[in-house]
């Protein structure tokens, strides 16, 4: 997906001499002319990267998303309508959508199924830097004693940091279970403790 678009640098010689430099751009793109292109690019791939991220938490992902952003962006410019709003805030849209249709897809949902919970805490060990600490001596086997759906989503929520809105949306699963799920989890593994 990152081949697709070219290595993009601001052009030295585009023409700004527009009254309204969005509405400019805007005729460009929807002309097909490659260089607003390159100055969109440039211009708001660092924001829209931002957005991505906070959908998409693997950097690598994130790039492949936003790299798809642009290009839903080139194919279906001529459906912008500025009396509905700014360009920015119509290619925001746009990228955050693309990053959620990533996390609901198929594809997305059975990697995260196949991922064992083992991975993820030295994911985090190596992430994080996290020392040995005697509190979390035999943690990884009392998570064990959990239903595989319970480990899923309290990694997600508890190790990688989504939401449980995040989570709902990425496992296609109402909110109302993730909460309760997560209850369930905690009400398991407090038994353990008292």
């Amino acid at each position: 997906m990152l081949a697709l678009l070219p290595k993009i640098k601001r052009p030295e010689h585009y023409n700004t001499s527009y009254d309204d430099p969005e509405s400019a751009l805007v005729a460009s793109l929807v002309a097909r002319d490659t260089k607003a292109l390159e100055l969109l690019y440039s211009s708001y791939s660092a924001s829209l990267l931002g957005i991505v991220s906070k959908v998409v938490k693997q950097e690598e992902l994130a790039q492949d998303v936003l790299q798809e952003s642009f290009l839903k962006i080139w194919n279906s410019i001529s459906q912008f309508d500025p009396s509905k709003g700014r360009l920015f805030t119509w290619m925001s849209r746009l990228a955050r959508n693309t990053a959620i249709d990533h996390l609901r897809s198929r594809g997305e949902i059975n990697s995260h199924k196949n991922d064992a919970l083992s991975d993820f805490t030295v994911e985090i060990n190596e992430r994080y830097q996290i020392l040995y600490h005697p509190e979390f001596i035999g943690l990884k086997q009392l998570i064990d004693v959990l239903t595989p759906e319970q480990k899923l989503i309290l990694d997600m929520v508890y190790f990688q940091g989504y939401t449980q809105l995040e989570v709902s949306l990425a496992l296609n699963i109402p909110v109302g279970t993730i909460k309760t799920r997560i209850r369930m989890s905690i009400k398991v593994l407090r038994a353990f403790f008292i």
